[in-house]
């Protein structure tokens, strides 16, 4: 298994193409109540979507093994796991041999000698099924505490979305195949997707999040900041090559009396008047919305043919990657991002009550 968090521990366990993927969760509050529909609702989200997404098809029903009883939290751990009924290795043979390029085939082969290649085993994005019903209900702990947090889709290969987005129309996303904020847009992302894919290519993004009801001084400093945190989780998510909070790599072009974000005080709480710093400094919230983008890679499985090894020979290969893959994973990303956020924000506000 493999675990993170502090006061919210998540230990994830399965494969691709194992009888399931899950996770053991623990430090729920006793009795929490659980949102089961709600959790149902979220992994509908990160399904693929008919035309943009891969055709493999699962139901994706969360099973409580244990510690929830009628919905609600009676034990100090939760299990949950979610079964593999639609796998196809056929597609998978010779991959052992020649890994694809972009992908961990390479490295997983060198160092685990019993590497399951099939469905990418461990690596695969199939493993962060489990972990959306985790972070859909370390959402519903937050918004309890009026912490709500929503993504969107940004960017998908050119089609780029510069506008900053309230978070009500940031929700709005859901209505949309692609995570779009617009009709438009999603018309748009849509098209770049089924392009790529007629043309046996994919293409990557980048996903925006926001989280709103961060109070000043939320957070924890240095190893433990906020802002760590939820990097850390981030590039959990397979395929992330990067992230930046607020303007990120933008306020190396301009100046401090530029990018500071001056306080003031309204109706007699502080604000700032502008929001670059994405509300973290110091790795704790400001009191501004807390915002970050996450960049996706483009889908390594690709029908184009590649460059590669052949491990057996020891010689140079070319591969072409057959079977059931997303052209572009960025619109099932989103949920994904959505409840990575959760359960790191969850991690840190148990943290924080407990310091007070």
């Amino acid at each position: 298994m493999y675990s993170v968090g502090n006061r919210l521990k998540v230990s994830l366990f399965g494969s691709s193409h194992g009888d399931c993927v899950g996770c053991i969760i623990e430090g729920l509050p006793k009795d929490m109540v659980i949102d089961t529909d709600a959790v149902s609702r979220k992994m509908v989200l990160r399904k693929p979507s008919y035309g943009i997404g891969t055709p493999r098809d699962e139901a994706d029903e969360v099973i409580f093994e244990h510690g929830v009883k009628d919905g609600r939290v009676i034990s100090t751990s939760v299990m949950l796991k979610i079964m593999n009924n639609n796998c196809d290795n056929s597609s998978y043979s010779g991959l052992d041999k020649t890994p694809r390029p972009g992908h961990a085939d390479l490295p997983a082969l060198i160092r685990f000698k019993d590497f399951d290649i099939n469905g990418g085993g461990q690596f695969s994005g199939r493993m962060t099924a489990p972990l959306v019903a985790a972070g859909s209900i370390a959402e519903q702990y937050l918004h309890a505490k009026g912490i709500d947090i929503a993504a969107y889709s940004k960017r998908i290969h050119d089609i780029y979305d510069d506008v900053d987005h309230s978070f009500e129309e940031i929700k709005g996303s859901e209505q949309f195949k692609t995570r779009a904020t617009t009709a438009e847009l999603d018309r748009k992302m849509q098209r770049v997707i089924k392009m790529a894919s007629e043309q046996q290519d994919s293409v990557g993004g980048i996903v925006g999040c926001c989280v709103t009801g961060l109070p000043i001084g939320f957070g924890g400093i240095w190893f433990d900041a906020l802002d760590v945190s939820i990097a850390r989780m981030m590039f959990s998510i397979p395929a992330v090559k990067g992230v930046e909070f607020g303007k990120g790599f933008e306020l190396t072009e301009i100046m401090g009396s530029q990018s500071n974000d001056g306080y003031t005080v309204e109706n007699g709480h502080i604000t700032a008047l502008s929001n670059n710093m994405g509300g973290v400094c110091g790795g704790m919230s400001n009191g501004m919305p807390l915002t970050f983008n996450v960049a996706f890679k483009p889908t390594p499985s690709i029908g184009k043919m590649q460059h590669t090894v052949n491990l057996e020979t020891m010689l140079d290969d070319s591969i072409s990657v057959k079977g059931r893959h997303d052209p572009c994973i960025v619109p099932r990303a989103v949920p994904v991002v959505e409840a990575m956020t959760a359960l790191a924000v969850m991690d840190q506000d148990l943290c924080f009550d407990n310091e007070e």
